[in-house]
């Protein structure tokens, strides 16, 4: 995977990710993350998977049900987050991949290979988003206490 800094205004960085054929996306996605220590970020990608694994969450497992893609694909769209977590940054992303008949499947994206590529554009948030644990659901979800609340303008 291959990045450069597009924009570094105040508070903002802006990014594009070039991921390379057979490169493992949630995990250099993270890498990356970490790296940039990014807190608050939303991303964007087009390109394509050799193969992939989506997540359908199961409220009453309050786990993902894996859904094994072991073909080429196309990435309709992939939008995401990065926000910081226990652990550190954490990505979160959802995907949409169409076959070779036309037919799109989408969900949580828990692991892909990109071929031949992913072109990812990456923006920083100046404000850092936080994952909580929800033990209701059992997921770390982002959490929005102890932020300012959104200002509202003038119409």
């Amino acid at each position: 995977m291959k990045a450069e800094l597009l924009e570094n205004a105040p508070g903002v960085r802006t990014f594009v990710l070039i991921f390379d054929k057979g490169d493992p996306v949630i995990e250099n996605l993270t890498e990356f993350a970490r790296r940039m220590r990014l807190q608050g970020s939303h991303l964007t990608a087009i390109g394509a998977f050799s193969e992939v694994t989506l997540g359908y969450f199961d409220r009453d497992r309050k786990a993902y049900r894996k859904i094994p893609i072991r073909e080429q694909v196309e990435v309709v769209s992939l939008l995401g987050d990065v926000a910081a977590g226990d652990d550190g940054p954490s990505v979160h992303a959802h995907v949409v991949v169409g076959k070779a008949d036309g037919a799109a499947c989408g969900g949580h994206l828990i692991e892909a290979r990109v071929w031949p590529t992913l072109e990812v554009v990456l923006t920083e948030s100046p404000k850092h988003l936080r994952r909580r644990h929800d033990s209701e659901t059992g997921l770390a979800l982002i959490s929005l206490e102890g932020r300012e609340p959104a200002r509202r303008t003038a119409s």
